[in-house]
């Protein structure tokens, strides 16, 4: 290698790999590779007659006549050529260093070589050729390496597609009912974009396959894109019927909003308002509307009659003051010691009571079941009276009475007699039925006496 050779090469900058397709080519530096004439006249001979031969391994190739002009002159013509050609290989090896796409690499070699082998030149051709031998090495190195950072960057790219059209029909063969339009339309849009930004990369797959891909895509956005209109074109028919439903019901809520008859429209709204809960909601905004006016039509009608009760209480507060005061006359009857008097006492109560009138809504059950206390404590001590001096249960109490003092007075004897027989196990029998009657005859002079 020649000096200015070394000095070329020890210029170059290393590049940084780039073996992916997609990257950005290499744009190599422009190279000029200039033999001394005194270096060159090595390999060659300049003859008279300015015929020009080049020495390879000793042996001389014609190159050439350069008529006309000095040995220099001829020597030089033929040098620059030399120099042409391997200022191109340096290039070459230049863009083979960077990793360039090596696709028309093996051309260039091609050219190189067989310039070099016309001998039209003079140099160090063996130089030269050992030199393209090795580029055309380094070449198809780089060659595979980058068919296979292709095929792994197609078979990325293949992936990456075939996911898309995957999601793409996945998305197509769900029930139209079972999908959440708003956010998979969406997601079609993305995986469309997606597709198109594959498009743009310089990864290229095969035609077919590529085109097959783009069938199923476009085939899976179709289908979807005819369920989402059929979805719709249904929900809409629906939402048409539903909100014909609920503006049926609004009319005949609004037709019973001026009713001053409280119950039965308090009762017909009730139904009302269970109708429309069973009825299919229309579109969230029509159901929205349409709430609000069923919703005003009860409003009239539940105002009004919410006013015409506050009336009534206003009238009736009065009555209520009249019968707080009876309520606590009443309490006053308990706990009850005369039930003749209390009696009298309570009819009197009633009388008064009755004559009060009507109390507010809300007060009426407090104050009725109030009063009732005091009605069932007396009502609870009259049955207790007739209880006790009920003239059968008097008689029957009296009659068990005796016929329990009969039976004592025969087990008394019993005992007796066993005593005075020494039988012990008699004497215990007994005097254990003699225990028992007198226990009950005990509990039942207790219960007479409550009849007294």
């Amino acid at each position: 290698m020649t000096t200015s050779q070394k000095s070329d090469d020890s210029q170059k900058t290393p590049v940084p790999q780039a073996v992916k397709p997609a990257a950005k080519p290499v744009v190599a530096q422009p190279v000029v590779h200039s033999t001394p004439l005194d270096e060159a006249a090595k390999f060659a001979r300049v003859a008279e007659d300015g015929h020009v031969f080049v020495i390879i391994d000793g042996a001389e190739h014609p190159v050439g006549q350069y008529p006309d002009a000095t040995a220099e002159e001829a020597l030089a013509y033929f040098v620059r050529k030399y120099d042409d050609v391997f200022s191109q290989l340096m290039l070459l090896e230049q863009r083979v260093a960077a990793k360039a796409p090596a696709g028309e690499m093996g051309k260039t070699i091609d050219a190189l070589a067989a310039a070099v082998a016309e001998r039209h030149m003079v140099g160090d051709i063996a130089l030269l050729e050992s030199r393209l031998e090795t580029v055309r090495v380094a070449v198809q190195e780089l060659s595979a390496a980058q068919r296979q950072a292709n095929e792994a960057a197609r078979a990325d790219q293949l992936a990456v597609r075939e996911g898309i059209v995957e999601q793409a029909e996945a998305m197509a063969a769900k029930r139209p009912e079972q999908i959440q339009w708003k956010t998979a339309s969406a997601a079609m849009n993305e995986l469309f974009e997606n597709w198109k930004a594959t498009q743009r990369s310089s990864v290229r797959l095969p035609r077919a396959t590529e085109d097959a891909l783009w069938k199923r895509f476009r085939a899976a956005r179709t289908t979807f894109d005819r369920h989402r209109r059929a979805y719709f074109s249904q929900l809409d028919s629906t939402n048409a019927a539903a909100k014909a439903v609920k503006e049926e019901l609004i009319a005949r809520a609004e037709a019973l909003q001026n009713s001053t008859d409280w119950a039965a429209t308090a009762a017909e709204y009730r139904k009302l308002m269970d109708e429309w809960k069973k009825s299919r909601r229309a579109s969230r905004k029509d159901d929205d509307q349409l709430w609000g006016r069923f919703r005003a039509a009860q409003d009239v009608f539940f105002q009004a009659r919410a006013e015409a009760n506050a009336a009534v209480d206003a009238e009736f507060a009065a009555n209520l003051v009249v019968k707080e005061a009876l309520l606590e006359e009443a309490r006053a009857l308990l706990p009850i010691n005369d039930l003749a008097a209390a009696k009298a006492k309570l009819d009197s109560i009633r009388g008064r009571w009755e004559d009060a009138g009507k109390v507010p809504r809300g007060d009426l059950q407090r104050i009725e079941s109030a009063l009732r206390q005091v009605e069932d404590a007396v009502k609870s001590a009259e049955e207790e009276q007739w209880r006790r001096s009920n003239p059968e249960t008097k008689a029957r109490s009296n009659s068990m009475l005796s016929q329990l003092q009969e039976t004592i007075a025969a087990l008394e004897a019993d005992l007796a007699a066993a005593q005075a027989k020494g039988n012990a196990k008699q004497i215990a029998s007994a005097q254990e039925a003699l225990d028992a009657r007198r226990m009950w005859l005990s509990t039942l002079e207790k219960s007479a006496a409550d009849f007294e």
